[in-house]
């Protein structure tokens, strides 16, 4: 092949090493962090979102370096980032929902304080008499 001649071979669609890895970690990470959810393990699932960050911080940089390569970024792997992103989406949405639930149980089992009323339902004034009021 000439050096002048363009690659046909396919050679700037194969995805760089460091980019495939990183996009490994991604999908590793939400993975663990999927069956940290599953079980219900508030310790794994704060580690694993914590190490989830870090995979996802390292997979953009990587990203960014390949989409400025000639070639960009294949095909196969940009397909691979957006599933990751929807599993992503859909965790974040799974953990609000537990989330709420779990908001929902704490109020059923703690309810509110009362908050005490100024008046009782003879109309009568429940404040004491020392309550920092002037008398004249």
């Amino acid at each position: 092949m000439n050096a002048q001649e363009p690659d046909h071979s396919g050679a700037a669609m194969r995805p760089q090493p460091a980019t495939e890895a990183a996009l490994q970690g991604v999908e590793r990470q939400l993975a663990a962090l999927g069956a940290a959810l599953r079980d219900g393990d508030a310790l794994a699932i704060e580690h694993q979102a914590s190490a989830l960050q870090r995979a996802l911080a390292a997979a953009i940089h990587r990203f960014g370096e390949a989409a400025g390569q000639a070639g960009g970024m294949p095909p196969a792997l940009r397909q691979r980032l957006a599933l990751a992103g929807g599993e992503v989406a859909a965790q974040r949405e799974c953990l609000a929902r537990a989330s709420a639930a779990l908001g929902r149980a704490i109020d059923v089992l703690m309810p509110a304080q009362q908050v005490p009323t100024v008046y009782d339902t003879g109309g009568h004034s429940e404040r004491s008499a020392s309550s920092g009021s002037l008398h004249a």
